[in-house]
C-alpha cells in the first residue's frame, strides 16, 4: 500500500438519474480504496443519492440541503461554496462523476456520461425545444468543465475520439474506463431453435430495452417487426424503459398503426431489476435500435443475459460488441426487419451470436472499474502533489 494517503470527495451533485445513481452507487459498493492509498471518501450529494449508498468504513455522506433543490441552488453551492466545504473536511482531490463541475476546487476529475450534448445531428431531433437548448448549454458548461479538469475519464474509445475532435486537445491526463455489469443479469446462453417450433400461441419473443427518446427509434423497430410478421413469423415485440413524452406519442403512434388492436407489441413502461431480467430470460433475441450512445450498459445487459443481438451499427456499438454483431441502420425499418430475420433464420447463428456476446459481457465488472478509477484518481493526486514540490 501506498504511504502517501489522501482523502477524496465526490461532487454527486449532477447525479439526478438512473445510470448515473447506479455508477456511483455500484462503484462504491465494490471499491477498496484503503489499497490505493485513499483513507476516507465523502461524498457531497442530496437525500437521494446518500440514502442510496451503501454503509462503510472510510465512507462519509455529506447532505447538502441546496443538491435537494433546483438547478439553480445546485450550481450556486458548487461554483461558490463547494470548495471551501471540501477543504475543510481535508479532501485532497475531487472526483465529478456527472460531467459538469463549475467549481473553484483542484485537483478535480471529471467524466464523460452524455454523447447526446456532443453529436449535432441527434440534437436536431428535438427541433428548437427546451430539450434541445438544454444540451447546447450542456454542451458548453462539459466543454468547459472537461478543459479545466486534472483529468478526465472517458468510457470508450468512440468516445473519447468524437469528443477530443470537438474541443480539441486537453490539459488533463485522460484515460478509458468502461462501466461495470451487474452479475444480476448473468444467464447462460440458452439452446436456439428452429423458427418453426414457434407459433402464435408460443411466439418467437423480441426484446428492446432503453428509454423511449427520439434517438432511440423504437418506432422504427415496431414497424419492421409488422413487416417480419407481415411475412407468417410468429413473433411478438416487448419494449421496456422510461420514456420522453413527445417519443412516447410517435411511439404510441405507430403502435396504433401497426397493431391497432394490441396483439403482438407491448410497452411496459420502466420496470425494475428483477422483473427486467425475466424479460430478459423470458426473450429469445435482443434489439437495440439506438443511435446515440456514450457506453450503452443496456446492452452489456441484453449480452450478459445470453441473447442473441440485432443492433444498430452506430456510435460505440461496434466497439462493444465487435465481429459478433448483426448489425443495422436504425433509420431504417426495412434493414432493421433484415437483421433480425438474417438471426431468426439461423438457430446456429443466433447460437454463436449468444456466446460470443455472453463471453465479451463477462470482461466487465465493477470490480474492475472500481479498481482502474481508484488507480487513475491516486495517479492523479500523486502527479499534483510531485509537481507541487518541484
Amino acid at each position: 500500500m501506498n504511504k502517501q494517503k489522501l482523502v477524496l470527495g465526490i461532487d454527486a451533485s449532477n447525479l439526478r438519474d438512473g445510470g448515473g445513481i447506479t455508477h456511483l452507487v455500484e462503484l462504491l459498493s465494490v471499491a477498496r480504496p484503503l489499497e490505493h492509498g485513499v483513507t476516507q471518501v465523502i461524498v457531497f450529494g442530496g437525500s437521494r443519492i446518500l440514502n442510496a449508498l451503501s454503509d462503510q468504513p472510510w465512507l462519509v455522506k455529506c447532505f447538502v440541503p441546496e443538491l435537494d433543490r433546483n438547478l439553480l441552488f445546485r450550481l450556486y453551492w458548487q461554483r461558490f461554496k463547494f470548495a471551501s466545504q471540501a477543504r475543510s473536511l481535508g479532501c485532497s482531490l475531487l472526483f465529478a462523476p456527472g460531467g459538469s463541475y463549475f467549481g473553484t476546487f483542484e485537483p478535480a476529475v471529471t467524466m464523460s456520461r452524455n454523447m447526446l450534448p456532443f453529436e449535432s445531428a441527434e440534437m436536431r431531433r428535438y427541433g428548437w425545444s427546451a430539450r434541445r437548448i438544454r444540451l447546447i448549454l450542456l454542451r458548453m458548461g462539459q466543454t468547459q468543465s472537461f478543459k479545466r479538469a486534472t483529468g478526465i475519464i472517458f468510457l470508450t474509445k468512440y468516445a473519447q475520439s468524437a469528443i477530443l475532435e470537438l474541443t480539441g486537445p486537453l490539459k488533463g491526463r485522460v484515460t478509458q474506463i468502461p462501466h461495470g455489469l451487474s452479475a444480476r443479469f448473468r444467464s447462460n446462453p440458452r439452446p436456439q431453435l428452429p423458427i418453426s417450433e414457434y407459433d402464435m400461441e408460443r411466439p418467437f419473443r423480441l426484446v428492446y430495452v432503453s428509454t423511449v427518446d427520439a434517438y432511440k427509434h423504437q418506432w422504427n423497430v415496431v414497424e419492421a417487426v409488422a413487416q417480419l410478421r407481415q411475412s407468417g413469423l410468429p413473433i411478438k415485440l416487448d419494449l421496456v424503459g422510461s420514456a420522453y413524452p413527445p417519443a412516447l406519442h410517435r411511439l404510441k403512434k405507430s403502435m396504433s398503426v401497426w397493431d391497432p388492436n394490441q396483439i403482438w407489441v407491448k410497452y411496459h413502461g420502466a420496470l425494475p431489476h428483477q422483473e427486467l431480467r425475466d424479460i430478459y430470460i423470458g426473450a429469445d433475441l435482443g434489439v437495440f435500435a439506438s443511435s446515440c450512445e456514450n457506453m450503452p450498459n443496456i446492452l452489456l445487459e441484453k449480452m450478459a443475459a445470453g441473447l442473441p443481438i440485432a443492433c444498430a451499427k452506430r456510435g460505440p456499438t461496434p466497439e462493444i460488441l465487435g465481429q459478433s454483431g448483426i448489425y443495422f441502420d436504425p433509420e431504417s425499418p426495412a434493414d432493421i426487419s433484415r437483421s433480425i430475420r438474417r438471426l431468426i433464420d439461423s438457430p446456429s447463428l443466433r447460437l454463436g451470436n449468444a456466446n460470443f456476446n455472453f463471453n465479451l459481457a463477462n470482461e466487465y465488472s465493477w470490480d474492475q472499474c472500481a479498481a482502474d478509477t481508484f488507480d487513475f484518481l491516486r495517479s492523479i493526486a500523486s502527479k499534483e502533489k510531485h509537481e507541487q514540490k518541484l
